[in-house]
């Protein structure tokens, strides 16, 4: 997987949009506090997570009925948040959501 700083990619200086309006959720604890809540929309998982991670993370989501989609190296998640690494964020925000989703598309 090729190093892509956060900023030079759209999905991720978005999802750093979203966590400056305190639209974003990371970390472990409050990924899933923000699922089980009803908060979050959208679940990104990087694509380098563990198989533990990414079942429990998903099983989760699926259950809640939370969207979630693989995305980048829990470097470049955690650098997009201005956090150390993260496997997992959480975005709280249905329009926030909906714009990380069309830019993956793009």
């Amino acid at each position: 997987m090729k190093k892509v700083h956060p900023m030079n990619d759209p999905v991720l200086s978005l999802v750093g949009l979203a966590m400056k309006a305190g639209a974003v959720k990371s970390g472990s604890f409050q990924v899933s506090e923000a699922v089980k809540s009803g908060r979050a929309k959208l679940v990104i998982i990087s694509e380098d997570a563990s198989a533990r991670t990414v079942k429990d993370t998903d099983d989760m989501c699926k259950y809640y009925g939370v969207r979630t989609v693989r995305y980048g190296s829990k470097d470049t998640l955690g650098q997009s948040v201005g956090k150390d690494e993260r496997s997992a964020l959480a975005i709280t925000e249905e329009k926030l959501a909906d714009a990380v989703l069309k830019k993956m598309e793009d």
